[in-house]
């Protein structure tokens, strides 16, 4: 089990970083006009989403490799899914139907992840 823990760690790790960085590095105009849902947010908001994922991509990843850090995944795992339960919120809010399924998805993951590393096989 800690080894598929692991690797779902890593690919959402990669996920949430690579997505932070966009909100980070592209500017707002370039990425409103890729995507519906920025409009509802200022600038900062989405540059401070931007910052979260970031944060929380690589708190998915890096505390399991360092002993005395390893209780962070679980943690980071539920502060993601947190993060994802608002991205489902205006989702819907927003009736984006059709994108509502990725983010069910990533929210779920986390969900899963953060049970198995507090309950199924934490790291030791």
């Amino acid at each position: 089990m800690s080894i598929a823990l692991w690797i779902v760690a890593g690919i959402f790790a990669i996920a949430f970083t690579a997505g932070g960085i966009v909100k980070l590095t592209w500017s707002f105009d370039r990425y409103a006009a890729k995507l519906q849902w920025p409009a509802d947010f200022s600038p900062g908001k989405v540059k401070f989403m931007g910052i979260i994922e970031v944060l929380g991509g690589l708190g998915l990843f890096l505390p399991g490799l360092l002993t005395p850090t390893a209780w962070l995944v679980p943690v980071a795992a539920s502060g993601m899914a947190l993060y994802m339960a608002g991205a489902v919120t205006e989702r819907i809010r927003r009736s984006e139907y059709g994108n509502l399924l990725g983010d069910l998805i990533f929210l779920a993951v986390m969900l899963f992840l953060a049970w198995g590393r507090f309950a199924l096989s934490p790291f030791d």
